[in-house]
């Protein structure tokens, strides 16, 4: 069965973009993006909320035409048109890129989709994770910490009743200063004797 996986750009104090959505503190360069690209060619879809999937609709579809992208930032943008993509939304009457626009998070639908033959889902956007999170959807959390406190901005995880029990499956240390924490489902599994 394919996994929901988080995957979110975060800054250490917690925040996903800053007050008015600024996102320019993220430290993105040519080895992360290719890590990225890497990592997100073998998904299955794409999973976001409208205002991120508009963000990237935004910039991607034309990013490889830009004589200033990078070698990575045009592999990316390859990836981005050609990968499905489901977005979350009540209110968008259409979207291009290979996009399905679905109103709901209903949990029955989701499983479904994971049920599906094919490559992990990668999910995006704190509305979205934290719509996912109430359902108890989220299989595995890529956190990548970015190494500065912005103060205040959109936190990552909003307040909740709800304990997940997690286990480090993985760290990784990227030259830039970007620390990659990943997280899987339930207590870690014990080795086999």
């Amino acid at each position: 069965m394919r996994k929901i996986i988080l995957i979110m750009s975060v800054s250490l104090d917690g925040y996903i973009e800053g007050p008015n959505r600024e996102i320019d503190w993220h430290l993105v360069d040519d080895d992360l993006h290719s890590y990225f690209n890497e990592l997100l060619k073998g998904m299955g879809a794409f999973l976001s909320g409208r205002v991120t999937h508009e963000l990237m609709a935004g910039f991607w579809p034309t990013a490889d035409t830009d004589p200033s992208s990078t070698g990575p930032m045009v592999e990316f943008a390859r990836i981005w048109r050609d990968m499905p993509k489901i977005v979350y939304s009540k209110t968008l009457d259409r979207a291009g890129w290979n996009t399905t626009i679905v109103r709901d998070v209903v949990p029955d639908e989701v499983r479904a989709l994971k049920a599906q033959p094919g490559g992990d889902l990668a999910l995006s956007g704190a509305d979205l994770a934290a719509a996912f999170m109430r359902h108890d959807l989220i299989d595995e959390y890529r956190l990548y910490v970015h190494p500065v406190l912005i103060g205040r901005g959109k936190p990552l995880f909003p307040t909740s009743d709800t304990r997940v029990s997690l286990h480090l499956a993985e760290t990784r240390a990227f030259g830039n200063g970007v620390v990659l924490l990943r997280y899987e489902r339930g207590a870690r599994p014990q080795p086999v004797a």
